[in-house]
This record gives structure tokens, C-alpha cells and sequence, in this order.
């Protein structure tokens, strides 16, 4: 997010001033010895992060243990490298990183390295060992898939059994994945005609020799081969990024312990971060993370081919990627920046995606690769007709805006030119759809409310010093003054808050969606450490970035958005509520707080709340599809604290066939709900003179939302009002 561009720059040039003392002082330290990578990174950071962080920590023994619980926690996430014996070893230094930071070592990374390099030797000597013998899937025994809820092994023997059981599960869920394979193939199969060879015709003209049937025996050697080539990928992996990675990721232990989002970026991982900024992706259009060791859909990207595609969905792990019909690779275990290697490809080519859903089920995925459509990243709106009335639908998939040209293309001025569009065309109330929107321009957040109110108020921001700054909207003219439904769920983040909770405080609409938004109420500025370092260390460029938080957002009523987000008007049935996701859900988040509230007045005439919600209420009650998902979602949530997996084949996959049984009735639900009549605009048709494919394409982005049941019912409490 952005704050007024001269006082970024004046910012910027203190914060660096502050990066470049501290290499100093780091070679005024060394006495003459050229200090080490290591130590520049980490004491230029730590400088970086007293000095400018929006609210620094003490660096004593609190600190302490917290880099230590957070680096151990990363370490070995699923806990089974280290012993017990390990941790004791690491935890004499639980209460001295404080000190070894000031003084510019670090021990703790030292000993981390070496354990994790010895138990992993020792580990991959015992995956191959077990993975020598057959698994018995008839025997009652149970795996924890949580790793939170495991615990370090206090001996070999109890952790080659934790091993063995991790092996069992990995299997196991291989051959089940080949008997619904063979089972859908024996299904398919039945279905067609059966092919006939005329005499004399030739072999090529013969029917296609059908798969042998395997039994669950060869299944279980093929899967247990599968297991293998995963974990010697994974650990020769481990070993390939060792020696590159040690040190960032120690370096985000200690810079995430001051908030989620204050983290540093290597050289690599910093020109991914910028490639993914420049809006432009040559391959799926999906976002990644890392997650305990799975890589997760992070986001979508709007006008993508996985966003046209329409089955990836945020949330899915990636377990395997086949260049078209080829043999899957399991990436599970990878990174990410290997990982998108095999993701990524040519415009045109295809790429299947073998993923765990959220709920436990598996799914192949084949997407053809493009190249992202910029004009659908874009603000766009369309016309929805029901009971005769026009309603305007309006989505903004992000808060964009071009900062290095001037006059460049802002979301405020888009979202301002479909208003002027909707208006045309004589809408009697608009949907202002927010999901999955997770940020960006603070600017255009404040112009944008502004369009909807008269000039006043927006948003407050406070610096780490305390001083506050108001931010107006200046224009007095409104440019829509209507009946306004604006969506949001728990993955509308940023400036989707500051909108919606200024919208709110001023009682200018109807904020609708899940139990909340996301809650990042934060703004970070991103540093090149290169820059700070004075000709004496050339030598160990490059070091990379510190993405530092710096400031914190309040709404007008005083109260942050951080932490606990935005909580709407009109509350609706989720299907992601069983998902622990959200600022509250990070480790070391800011908190809520609140400062004086700035001086306002809401709309003269604001909705009539408590009707509204009572209607609202009504119709979901009695709504299938929402009733339904409803109770899915719950069912999730069981399902997901329920984290105890059956070993024995025949309950494994009773459970398996549970889990997809609630996911088809998911889609299910949402195909049962009545068709919105979506149009384009009129202003759009003319301005493509007619062209219907141009036409067809510039409307394609509610090709996914006809029967999205939010939309229908944002649409009734729009009616309600009129």
C-alpha cells in the first residue's frame, strides 16, 4: 500500500541512512577483518528493524524466545528430524539469541545447520531402509496428520516408528489414489461401445489394448517406488538449498517475530517478488506459498488461465505436476521456487495439476498455459436483471495503480468510470464485489470512498512515533448515491478494509459476507540492504531486501483494522469458514487497537440496518443452498480437527468416500441456485463496435458467477431497499 509519494521518498532516504550506519558500524566492529555475509544481513537488519520497524521490539531475553520458538518451529515442522535430545541441545540457547545478535554471531544458526545435516543423513538411510519391505493395510493403527499436535521422538526406535507410520500414510494414499483411478477406468470403459476390427483392415485401425488390471499388491510396490522418488527428490533437494537458505530462513525467524509481514527477501526470492509485481505471468496465474511442507494455492490471479479455467481454487495443495499426459512428479516436500519451474511453461502448452482439496480429496487439474490478461485484472461491471429491475454488479479484483508513470491507469479512476457506465445504464442499486480482493493502493482506497460520500475523513494513518494522519477525500461530488451492497470475506484484506469499513462507519451501505475480513491493517516499505553497504563490502553483494512494516491504518471511528479486520452488516454462511485463515491466525501479529476517531458525519440517509439483516436472515433460513453449505462447512471443520487417519485401507477410504461425497454435495448446492442474468453494458458493446467476440471476452469474468448464491442474495437486499 501506498502513502503520499514525497514522504515515501523522505522516508526511504532516512530508513537507508539508518541501513548504511549500520554497515558501518559492522566494519568499524570487525577491527580491519572484513565482516562475514552472515553477519552484514543479520546485523544490518537488526539496525534496519530498531531503528524504522513501526513498533520495535526490546532485544532481551522475550525476544529471545521467541526467534528460538519460531526457528525451531521451521525447522523441522513435521518433527521428524530431531530428538529431543536435539532440542534440549538448541534450547541452552533459547534465552541468548538477544545477545548473539548484538554482538554479531549466531550460534543458534551454527547448531541448527549441524543437526538438522546429521539427523538428515540418518533420516534418509531410514525412509530407504522402510521403504524396502511391503506395508500391511489390514492392521488397526492410526497417523497424525497435524504435525502441531506431534511431538519430537525421545528415541530412534520411537522415531523410526513415527517413520514407518508417515511411510504407511504416504503409501496408502498412493494406492487409493490408483484404485479410484482403476475404478473410473473400468467405469469408462463399460460405457463405450465395444470396437470391432474388420478383416483385412490394418493394425493401426485395431482397437486400443485396454490396461491390465492391477492387483492391490502390485498397487502397493508401485506406490511404495512413488514414495521413494519423492523423498530422494525432497531430500536432494534439502541438500541442494542447504547451504543458500540457512541463512534466510534464520533471518525470517528473527524478522517475522516482529510482525507477519516484516520478513527478508535473498537476492532470488526478492526478483520473484518483483516479477510477481509486475502484473504480467507467462504460465498457470496462480500464486503459491509454503505450508509445512506442501506448497498452497495462495491466490488466483484474475483473467488468468487457472481463473478460466475455474477448478484450481485458493487453499489446494499441490502434490504432483504432469507436463501434459506424461508421468506425474511429485513436488510435495519442494519449494516453491522449484516447484514453479515445472509449473511454469510456454503459452499454449498444457500442465496437470494433481491437488488436495481443503476437505481431504484429490483432484487432477489439466490447465493450458497463457499469458495473464492484464484488462482483466482490471475494475469491470456488468448488469444484473431480476424482477424486472437493473442491478449493477461492479468486481475489483485488486487496488492497483501506476506509480512510475504519471497519469497512469489507478483503480479509483476505473472504479469511477463504471460507476459513471452503471449509472447510464439505470441501475437501481449496485454490488460492489470485494472477495479475494487483498489490497494495494491506499491512495485509491480514499478516492474510491469518496466517490460513494461527500468529501470528509477516510481513513487514519499512525506512524511508530504516534503521530496520526488524516486522510481525505477532497471531492465534495458523489458520484453514486444509490442503494450499495459491498461483498467481502476473510481473504478482502488492506485497502478491501479500509473501503468497507469507511463505507461502514459512514452507514453508506450494506457491508455483506463471512464472519470477517482478513484484518491486515499494516503497510510495509521494501529496502535494497545493496544500497546500504559501503565500497569495503562490494565484495558480498548481493545481500537482498527488508520488507519493513512501518505504519498502521485506523478507521474514522478510531478503530484498526489490523488483527480483527472488518465484521459485516449482513453475516452469510461461508464455505471457507472452517479454515483457520486471517491475520489472527499468524505467528506475532500486531494487535488490535484503537486511537481517537476522526471528526465525520454519516449519510443522511443510511439503510434501514436491522430490517435488512432480519430479511436477509430469513432467506437463508430458508435457502437450501445456503443451508447446505452451511452444515458442509461444519462438517469440514470436524473433519479437519479430526486429524487422526486411519492406517487400514478398508476405513481409510470410507473415509476418503465421505469426504468426497460432502464435496460433491458442495458443488451440487451451488448448482441448484438460480441463474443470474448477467448482461454486458451498453457503453461496453459500443466501444467494442459490435464485435462479439471482443464482446463475449470482455464479459467472460461473470461467466463463473451466475449461480454464485452471495451474489444472488446480495442482490435481494439491494431490492429490499428499493
Amino acid at each position: 500500500m501506498s502513502i503520499p509519494r514525497l514522504k515515501v521518498g523522505l522516508y526511504a532516504f532516512v530508513v537507508m541512512a539508518v541501513f548504511v550506519l549500520a554497515s558501518y558500524r559492522l566494519l568499524r566492529r570487525s577491527e580491519g577483518a572484513v565482516p562475514t555475509k552472515d553477519e552484514v544481513v543479520i546485523g544490518t537488519m537488526m539496525q534496519g528493524l530498531t531503528a524504522a520497524h513501526y513498533q520495535p521490539e526490546r532485544i532481551d531475553d522475550a525476544f529471545s524466545r521467541r526467534v528460538w520458538d519460531l526457528n525451531l518451529k521451521r525447522l523441522d515442522f513435521r518433527k521428524k528430524f530431531l530428538l529431543t535430545s536435539d532440542v534440549e541441545q538448541l534450547r541452552r540457547y533459547q534465552l541468548e539469541v538477544d545477545d548473539q545478535v548484538k554482538r554479531g554471531t549466531h550460534e543458534l544458526l551454527d547448531l541448527s545447520t549441524q543437526l538438522m545435516a546429521q539427523r538428515t543423513k540418518e533420516m534418509q538411510a531410514l525412509y530407504r531402509e522402510l521403504l524396502t519391505k511391503p506395508f500391511d493395510f489390514t492392521t488397526e493403527e492410526t497417523f497424525q496428520t497435524d504435525y502441531e499436535k506431534a511431538s519430537f521422538a525421545a528415541t530412534k526406535a520411537e522415531q523410526r516408528e513415527q517413520w514407518r507410520k508417515l511411510l504407511k500414510f504416504e503409501t496408502l494414499s498412493r494406492v487409493s489414489e490408483m484404485m479410484d483411478a482403476q475404478e473410473k477406468a473400468l467405469k469408462d470403459k463399460d460405457k463405450k461401445p465395444v470396437a470391432t476390427t474388420a478383416p483385412g483392415a490394418a493394425a493401426a485401425d485395431a482397437p486400443t489394448k485396454p490396461e491390465p488390471i492391477r492387483t492391490s499388491a502390485e498397487m502397493e510396490i508401485e506406490a511404495r517406488k512413488r514414495v521413494l522418488k519423492y523423498y530422494d527428490d525432497q531430500f536432494a533437494e534439502m541438500a541442494e538449498q542447504a547451504g543458500t537458505e540457512r541463512l534466510s530462513n534464520y533471518a525470517n525467524a528473527i524478522a517475522n517475530t516482529y510482525d507477519p509481514h516484516t520478513e527478508y527477501f535473498a537476492p532470488k526470492a526478492k526478483a520473484d517478488f518483483d516479477m510477481q509485481m509486475t502484473g504480467r505471468f507467462e504460465g498457470i496465474g496462480a500464486t503459491l506459498r509454503e505450508k509445512d511442507g506442501l506448497i498452497y494455492v495462495e491466490d488466483i490471479i484474475p483473467g488468468s488461465a487457472s481463473s478460466r479455467q475455474g477448478e484450481l481454487k485458493k487453499g489446494d495443495a499441490l502434490l504432483r505436476v504432469a507436463q501434459g499426459a506424461a508421468e506425474p512428479v511429485s513436488i510435495e516436500g519442494w519449494h516453491t521456487q522449484k516447484a514453479i519451474t515445472l509449473i511454469r511453461g510456454k503459452k499454449g502448452s498444457e500442465v496437470r495439476l494433481t491437488v488436495k482439496r481443503t476437505d481431504g480429496t484429490t483432484k487432477t487439474i489439466p490447465i493450458i498455459r497463457d499469458v495473464v490478461i492484464i484488462e482483466e485484472t482490471y475494475a469491470q461491471s456488468s448488469v444484473i436483471t431480476s424482477k424486472g429491475q437493473k442491478i449493477g454488479y461492479l468486481r475489483l479484483p485488486t487496488f492497483y495503480a501506476d506509480f512510475n508513470n504519471e497519469g497512469g491507469r489507478s483503480s479509483a479512476n476505473d472504479v469511477k468510470a463504471e460507476l459513471a457506465k452503471l449509472t447510464a445504464e439505470g441501475v437501481k442499486g449496485v454490488v460492489f464485489d470485494l472477495r479475494f480482493n487483498g489490497g494495494g493502493s491506499l491512495q485509491d482506497a480514499v478516492e474510491m470512498a469518496g466517490l460513494f460520500m461527500e468529501s470528509g475523513p477516510m481513513v487514519q494513518v499512525r506512524d511508530g512515533q504516534g503521530r496520526v494522519q488524516v486522510l481525505n477525500d477532497k471531492d465534495p461530488r458523489v458520484q453514486y448515491s444509490g442503494p450499495l451492497v459491498m461483498l467481502v470475506n476473510e481473504y478482502s484484506a488492506s485497502a478491501s478494509e479500509i473501503l468497507s469499513a469507511a463505507i461502514q462507519d459512514y452507514k453508506r451501505g450494506v457491508i455483506m459476507g463471512s464472519g470477517s475480513t482478513y484484518g491486515k491493517g499494516t503497510v510495509q516499505r521494501i529496502f535494497d540492504l545493496d544500497e546500504a553497504l559501503p565500497s569495503e563490502l562490494s565484495n558480498i553483494k548481493p545481500i537482498g531486501s527488508l520488507k519493513l512494516t512501518t505504519q498502521k491504518f485506523y478507521r474514522v471511528n478510531g478503530g484498526s483494522t489490523q488483527f480483527k479486520g472488518v465484521v459485516p452488516d449482513v453475516v452469510l454462511p461461508d464455505a471457507y469458514a472452517y479454515l483457520a485463515e486471517g491475520e489472527k491466525e499468524t505467528d506475532y501479529p500486531l494487535k488490535w487497537d484503537e486511537i481517537q476517531p476522526a471528526r465525520y458525519r454519516p449519510w443522511d440517509a443510511p439503510p434501514a440496518y436491522a430490517k435488512l439483516q432480519a430479511s436477509s436472515k430469513a432467506r437463508v433460513a430458508a435457502s437450501p443452498s445456503f443451508q447446505l453449505i452451511n452444515s458442509i462447512a461444519q462438517r469440514m471443520k470436524k473433519r479437519k480437527d479430526d486429524s487422526v487417519i486411519s492406517l487400514k485401507m478398508t476405513a481409510y477410504r470410507a473415509e476418503q468416500k465421505m469426504a468426497k461425497e460432502e464435496a460433491d454435495k458442495y458443488e451440487a448446492a451451488q448448482k441448484t441456485a438460480t441463474p443470474l442474468a448477467f448482461s454486458p453494458l451498453t457503453a461496453d458493446v459500443q466501444a467494442l463496435n459490435g464485435d462479439s467476440v471482443k464482446v463475449n471476452r470482455a464479459a467472460r469474468f461473470t461467466k463463473g458467477l451466475k449461480k454464485d448464491i452471495v451474489i444472488g442474495e446480495a442482490v435481494a437486499v439491494l431490492q429490499d431497499q428499493l
